[in-house]
């Protein structure tokens, strides 16, 4: 149990901050988000959620000879780039623009259930086939404040071309950014289905880093909780289960999705399908480091509450074992308070007229605590059995 799981050092840990406050971690926490369209709304409107972050577009058109980057871009920039023999990425970071997703779906023809999927950011990893194009989506986890947020990214696969929608800014693909700088890369000698690959493998491979600040958390909890330094360990090991629940239910769904991919869709030619297997792989390695770190959880709170209860039995022996040694104590003391008269009778008490008599109700008193103890002893109740 006192071993963590080590990752490769290519997939870097993200950000760990401390959280401020127990109100704010637990708005961070949220497994599922707001909806943004009511119960019984029209299909297909795409209504953004309120306080969504303000869109920005950002295009990646590429070819064997040449890349064309634009940063801050607009959806005539898109298309100009479509009508161009290149590969084009458009990413969308940010879902406050209603406008700018319709006529980004207008734009490359996109189904309009798959744009309101797209503003609604609690959907589950999953996979829709609309004939002339994929949508998928799926979720990316980070540490934020010292917590484990998730975050919805939305894929469009077409011919010649892949849309990305994100909530906020930052992500996990700046490797792939990197890889379309470099001339002669594999990526920009393949098609969009290989660029539409690689997004995904950004994603699955991005639990990774923060499976390991898991890991590691999980380590030092255990060894405070064995070493009795960890305090009340209950709300950090709370966390930690929310943190692992919520990246399990990002991470089972994906299994699905790449399930599909491989099976069932012909988006992907058999160039791609070695990469999704291997790909399908890593999935199953983050599926596994999450059931293993939840048994270890699982685990700590059991030794915690076997500990809780060991301390309490040990006060409850001491408190019983005082108690013990004071009833045969006070009940002595009780007769020789009684005060008999020995003039009566020579049975009632003489040693009420004895000189030594008081020393002799203590020494007794003494003699039967002696007694107690060594006989708890030799049972094993107090201390080691001899």
């Amino acid at each position: 149990m006192g071993s963590s799981i080590r990752i490769p050092n290519r997939w870097l840990p993200m950000p760990n901050k401390k959280h401020k406050s127990g109100h704010g971690r637990r708005h961070l926490r949220r497994i599922v988000g707001p909806r943004a369209v009511k119960p019984g709304a029209r299909p297909g409107v795409v209504k953004v959620a309120e306080g969504a972050q303000q869109s920005s577009v950002s295009i990646h058109a590429y070819r064997p000879a040449g890349l064309e980057v634009h940063a801050e871009a607009s959806v005539p920039d898109a298309a100009r780039a479509l009508q161009r023999e290149s590969v084009v990425w458009v990413n969308v970071d940010g879902l406050g623009d209603a406008k700018l997703i319709e006529d980004l779906g207008e734009l490359f023809k996109l189904h309009p259930l798959a744009l309101e999927d797209v503003a609604n950011s609690h959907q589950r990893a999953k996979v829709d086939d609309f004939g002339d194009h994929l949508f998928l989506t799926a979720r990316m986890p980070r540490v934020l404040e010292g917590s484990v947020v998730s975050e919805q990214i939305s894929l469009f696969l077409g011919e010649g071309f892949v849309l990305t929608f994100q909530e906020t800014r930052g992500d996990c693909f700046d490797g792939i950014r990197q890889r379309l700088q470099r001339e002669g890369s594999r990526i920009r000698q393949s098609p969009a289905s290989y660029l539409a690959y690689a997004l995904l493998d950004a994603l699955v491979d991005s639990h990774f880093p923060v499976l390991e600040s898991i890991g590691d958390t999980i380590e030092t909890l255990e060894r405070e909780i064995f070493e009795d330094i960890a305090g009340d360990p209950l709300n950090r090991i709370y966390d930690l289960k929310r943190d692992l629940l919520l990246l399990r239910r990002g991470a089972w769904p994906m299994r699905d999705v790449l399930s599909t991919l491989l099976r069932d869709t012909e988006a992907f030619d058999e160039h791609v399908q070695p990469y999704l297997r291997d790909c399908f792989d890593h999935v199953l390695q983050v599926i596994d480091l999450i059931e293993t770190y939840r048994e270890l959880i699982g685990g700590l709170l059991d030794v915690h509450l076997s500990q809780v209860s060991n301390r309490l039995n040990e006060v409850m022996k001491v408190l019983t074992i005082i108690a013990t040694i004071f009833i045969p104590l006070g009940f002595i003391a009780g007769v020789y308070g009684m005060n008999f008269n020995t003039e009566i009778s020579p049975w009632n008490l003489p040693e009420l007229n004895w000189v030594f008599g008081y020393p002799f109700a203590l020494g007794l008193m003494g003699l039967i605590a002696i007694g107690l103890l060594f006989f708890f002893r030799r049972k094993g109740w107090l201390g080691r059995p001899r």
